[in-house]
Formats: C-alpha cells, structure tokens, sequence
C-alpha cells in the first residue's frame, strides 16, 4: 500500500505522520500519478501550521513529477506512461502516489530530469507570473528582490537578468549573498545588517525601484514600501517572516500613491490555456540554458517533518526536492 505524510491537527513538523494510504483508481477527469520525486515550498509550512487552513485531516504539498499510471473518462490531455509535473491543485504532493485532476498537470518535455521538474513547477511559474504578469519587467528596469538565495528568488534572479534587468536582492548571509550574485544579482543587501531601504535608495541615486517582490512579510513590508518610487508597485506574494501587518490604506498615499498586490499562481494558472502557456514559458527559458534550475537539498519523503525544521530555520538555499 502507498505511504504519505497526512495532519490531523496544525501545528509545527511533529504533526506530519507517514501513513499507509488508499489510492483507488480515478474518476472522470482524473489520473493516477506515481510519484518519482516531489517539491518542497515554504507555502507548506503555512499550510501545516494552519497559517492557511486547509481541511483537515489533510494531505499536504502541492508541487511532484512522476509518471501518469492510469486515467479515468473523459481525460485527454495525458496517457498512461506520460511524464508529468504540476504545480497546484488539491494538497496532496507529499505521497507515493495520488488521484488527481488531470487537467492540472502538463508533460514534462525530454531531458528536463524528474527532480528538476520537481523542482521548478511551482518556483518557476510563480517567477513567471511575476516577471511576465504582474509586473512586466522591462530591459534596463532595476528591481527588488527579497530572498534572493531561495529557490523563487534563485530562479528570478537569472529570468530577470536574461530580460535586461538590474536586480537588486536581499539575502541572511554571506553565503547567500555570494549564491545570490553567482545567479545574477547585481547587488546584494544582507538586511541582517544592513538597511535595506537606505541601500535600495543609493543604488538608484535615489530614486528607488518600480517595483518590489517580497515573499518576506512582516520584517520587511515596510521598508519594501520605502524602496518604491511613486507609483511603483508591491508584489507581496509570501509570508516567511510572519503575517503583514495592518496599516492605513493613506500609507500609500504618502510615499508616493504606491500599489500593493497579493497575487497567487492559482488565479495566474485557473484556466488550462494558462497553466500550459505559463509552463510552456518557463520550460522554454530553461532549455535556452537562461534559467538553470538546481536541486540543492534532497531528502526521503519520510523526513518531511525534518525538511520543515530545516526550511524554517533557513538552513536551506534554492530548490529542496524529496524522493519516495
């Protein structure tokens, strides 16, 4: 019988239990994938902590690639045998096998390895839709990138400097801030200790950025705020450091009549015709050689609850990725 990691109750690692699990065969519309390897994302810890809810008793992940082992009425668009990734859907990556909605999931083209494509659904395409969608960046722009050694910031650094872009990354660390700028940040700020801000606004000669990505949140909403131009924009697309806090919507008034986005790859993804043009983008800037993506950490399956320890203690850099 297939294994997975399943929660009963929120709360920190512990919760996580490996258990035996019915797969069944799927229904109208679904397919039955047998995972080959699985991605890891901090949007995990915030589902397992109950951050965002979910319903439990629950499986947990939403990013895997394996092979497509049966499919029920109704499904085109992949076959037994295919190779397959995805990035969304219902939670549940974090297994040996699922039933899922075959419509979420796209072929994974030749010589893009299975931990790779792993890897790289959920950071890569949420990198798309940033760049591409919610701020179309342009040649000669220079932006903002907090967590640039983590495994979204890792792959926009490269995407933004295959565009012509001047990035401009906060990292925790030496080490980070040296994996940072061996992946194409020009200029690198260790907010541990420096400001940020003050740096932003010296590398521009004062006139700050367009626009600021920041998977950070609390320790760092502020001060994004302060690195924008006026009428620049916030993409506030993560929570690593704790919820934003509430502020008065005058705020933004007063630096500038800034904007402020909290935007999801659900939304940016909901219809197929998006999810596939959006994979399709991020597959062809890898196989140009562009965008290299690399699985730094790789753990069993099993030790999902450790994997959490580590992500949230930030002992780890770019893509994690656990193998059944």
């Amino acid at each position: 019988m297939p294994k997975a990691i399943r929660l009963s109750r929120t709360g920190g690692p512990d919760v996580l239990e490996w258990v035996d699990v019915e797969v069944g065969e799927p229904g109208p519309g679904q397919a039955r994938v047998r995972h080959t390897a699985v991605g890891v994302n901090f949007i995990d810890t915030y589902h397992r902590s109950g951050l965002y809810p979910l319903s439990l008793p629950s499986g947990l992940g939403s990013e895997g690639a394996g092979v497509v082992e049966a499919v029920g009425p109704g499904v085109e668009g992949v076959r037994p045998g295919d190779r397959v990734a995805y990035a969304g859907g219902p939670p549940g990556s974090y297994s040996e096998a699922r039933v899922m909605p075959a419509d979420r999931l796209v072929r994974v083209p030749a010589g893009v390895p299975d931990q790779q494509a792993a890897a790289m659904m959920l950071k890569g395409m949420t990198v798309q839709y940033l760049i591409r969608r919610t701020y179309k960046v342009h040649p000669g722009e220079t932006v903002l990138f907090h967590a640039a050694a983590g495994g979204v910031g890792l792959i926009a650094c490269q995407w933004l400097k295959a565009l012509g872009a001047t990035v401009i990354g906060t990292v925790g660390s030496d080490e980070k801030a040296a994996l940072a700028r061996a992946h194409g940040c020009d200029h690198v700020i260790d907010y541990t200790r420096e400001d940020f801000a003050k740096g932003v606004r010296e590398f521009t000669d004062g006139r700050g950025v367009p626009v600021v990505y920041d998977s950070v949140g609390k320790s760092t909403f502020l001060g994004s705020l302060d690195c924008l131009r006026p009428l620049g924009l916030l993409v506030s697309f993560g929570n690593s450091s704790g919820p934003v806090p509430a502020f008065e919507l005058s705020l933004l008034t007063q630096k500038g009549s800034l904007y402020v986005t909290r935007p999801t790859l659900a939304t940016y993804t909901a219809t197929r015709a998006d999810l596939e043009a959006t994979a399709n983008d991020l597959f062809a800037v890898v196989a140009s050689g562009a965008v290299k993506v690399e699985v730094r950490h790789t753990y069993a399956l099993k030790d999902a609850a450790q994997v959490h320890r580590d992500l949230e203690s930030r002992k780890t850099t770019g893509s994690v990725v656990m193998v059944p």
